[in-house]
């Protein structure tokens, strides 16, 4: 019987491919976010169960978890759903931009694991992952709130690690540097798709999307006895969060 596993931030970038890599590999996937026309493309192409859901709203997750429990258990959590908005410095950053990275990538991931940490434990061999970032690792300028968030995600995932060993759920932790997708940069850059380009700019091979998914998808296929606790993924272009060729 295939295992099951619920995805965030299915929509597009990490998300989608982490759906893809998980179809590929055997497992039943109920693909989450907010856009469900994009959803549905996605489960037409790999098979996927679209499910249209907001995690930063609490009657939205809950409908989410009672439908999915509803018609099956859980294997593995997979939260990928997240995302920085501004590049302010912390004097000039905007509030409202915090408060939409706080909700995104803390508070939502709180409410997908709340809903459905019970449903882990009850499995016996549940995982939850969560994908973080270096920025949780390191602080750099103009990274205030977005490093703020990622950091409290990851020690989130260190708290979550250490209060559920004993009931055999796997908490793994995946903190991608650099990573070229179609709508991270455009988001946090307001849209702006020349700036959002010079991120990359003469970078030999930024990762993309599929390099982390793959990634995501060999630590829950792994035996379950096996924890990969923390794995940080750069490019080789990017030696440190403050070292980055480029050429």
């Amino acid at each position: 019987m295939s295992k099951r596993a619920v995805v965030t931030g299915a929509s597009s970038g990490i998300g989608e491919a982490s759906v893809r890599a998980l179809r590929a590999s055997g497992w039943d996937v109920i693909a989450v976010a907010r856009r469900a026309e994009r959803l549905e493309d996605l489960a037409a192409e790999t098979g996927a169960t679209a499910y249209a859901a907001d995690i930063t709203d609490a009657a939205s997750v809950g409908r989410l978890v009672e439908d999915v429990l509803a018609t099956g258990g859980i294997d593995a959590l997979v939260n990928i759903a997240g995302g920085a908005f501004g590049t302010e410095s912390m004097l000039e950053g905007k509030l409202a931009d915090w408060e939409r990275m706080y909700n995104v990538n803390v508070l939502g991931t709180l409410r997908m694991i709340q809903g459905f940490l019970p449903a882990l434990r009850e499995n016996g061999e549940g995982s939850v992952l969560l994908l973080t970032s270096t920025a949780g690792l390191a602080a750099y300028e103009g990274g205030g709130g977005y490093v703020a968030a990622k950091f409290a995600e990851h020690s989130m995932a260190n708290t979550l690690r250490l209060e559920e060993a004993e009931h055999n759920v796997r908490v793994i932790e995946i903190a991608p540097g650099l990573v070229r997708t179609e709508e991270f940069s455009l988001n946090r850059l307001g849209g702006d798709r020349t700036a959002a380009d010079k991120i990359y700019q003469g970078v030999d091979k930024p990762l993309v999307a599929a390099d982390v998914a793959d990634v995501v998808a060999y630590s829950l296929n792994l035996p379950h006895h096996i924890n990969l606790d923390q794995v940080v993924i750069r490019p080789v272009a990017q030696a440190a969060a403050h070292k980055l060729i480029r050429r």
